[in-house]
């Protein structure tokens, strides 16, 4: 799959992280950026775009992001769901690897983790 093709989902409920997000990765060629700003809004976008990757903020309002991503996979057990997670949170980590997450981050992100699961996953 060429990065032309691939859609990714970010979902974090800060607006500034999400945006720089969705800037990166458009700079790296990406065809289609789609966000959302709670964990709710991110299972319904997950449901209508159905992305390649999915990069998943652990706090946010309304669903978090490990029940978030239960119920991503539910709608595909073969989601590509990386979890971002702040320093504090390694708890809800091991949660989310448990529950099925492709990968980790800690945040801040680093554009270059970030640039090589998007290149891995194009491959």
């Amino acid at each position: 799959m060429s990065l032309e093709n691939m859609t990714v989902l970010i979902c974090d409920d800060s607006l500034l992280a999400r945006k720089k997000m969705v800037t990166f990765i458009r700079s790296l060629g990406v065809g289609t950026v789609v966000e959302a700003g709670d964990g709710e809004a991110s299972v319904n976008m997950y449901k209508n775009h159905l992305p390649d990757v999915t990069f998943m903020d652990i706090v946010m309002p309304k669903v978090n992001g490990v029940d978030a991503l239960k119920q991503i996979l539910k709608i595909n057990p073969d989601a590509k769901v990386i979890m971002a997670s702040s320093v504090g949170t390694q708890e809800n980590l091991k949660e989310a690897i448990t529950a099925g997450a492709y990968d980790f981050l800690q945040k801040p992100l680093e554009e270059n983790q970030v640039k090589s699961i998007i290149e891995k996953l194009a491959k």
